[in-house]
């Protein structure tokens, strides 16, 4: 769709989408071009639509990369202006991504506040796929943080459990072997496991991936 859609208003519309998708197979450096594009679309329209949905794009990308701080000053900038240009899936959309990061950061409390607010609104609106979802994300979230793994180990853990040498996740997530090596160390004290396979083997049981 992008590649067939030059023109700068239309790319617009398709950009947030291959942001989502983009982190759905794990490519954060093609995501983060996309939001970094989208981001000089908006400009300086910070409170209009393509503002937030800038804001809600390089928000997803940083907690996808480990950056929850980041991430979440991002998130909440989408989730106000969503709220005053009163598209209430959008801001539950965006919400949903500020609670993981929120528990990231260790804040349990403003976590279940931002989880809960965006599952009374996908019932409102009858978004059941948006419901399915949250529960998937928030149950994996909380086998993640009852291991002590931080977002950066988790997202790697996924990739080691799905047959991922160090060598490919680092260069998928862009990071050094060296870092990656250090991670896989830290999953395994934190998992209690000592192999690759008995990590994997906690991570499905566990529904991390």
């Amino acid at each position: 769709m992008l590649a067939a859609t030059p023109e700068r208003g239309l790319r617009a519309e398709v950009l947030p989408a291959a942001v989502d998708i983009l982190l759905a197979v794990g490519d954060i450096a093609a995501a983060r071009d996309a939001a970094v594009e989208l981001g000089e679309l908006a400009g300086e329209d910070t409170e209009g639509r393509l503002g937030a949905m800038a804001a809600g794009a390089r928000g997803a990308v940083a907690l996808a990369g480990g950056d929850a701080r980041d991430a979440l000053v991002a998130l909440r900038a989408s989730v106000r202006v969503w709220q005053e240009l009163e598209a209430p899936y959008e801001e539950a959309r965006s919400r949903v991504l500020a609670g993981l990061a929120c528990r990231a950061l260790g804040d349990e409390d403003s976590a279940a506040l931002e989880l809960d607010a965006a599952r009374r609104a996908f019932a409102a609106l009858g978004a059941r796929p948006d419901l399915a979802r949250l529960g998937r994300l928030a149950g994996t979230a909380d086998a993640a943080a009852a291991a002590g793994l931080s977002v950066r180990e988790t997202e790697v853990l996924r990739r080691l459990a799905a047959g991922a040498t160090n060598k490919a996740i680092a260069a998928e997530l862009v990071l050094s072997v060296r870092t990656v090596d250090r991670h896989v160390s830290n999953i395994f004290v934190k998992l209690g496991v000592s192999s690759r396979t008995a990590a994997a083997a906690y991570a499905h049981e566990h529904r991390i991936v």
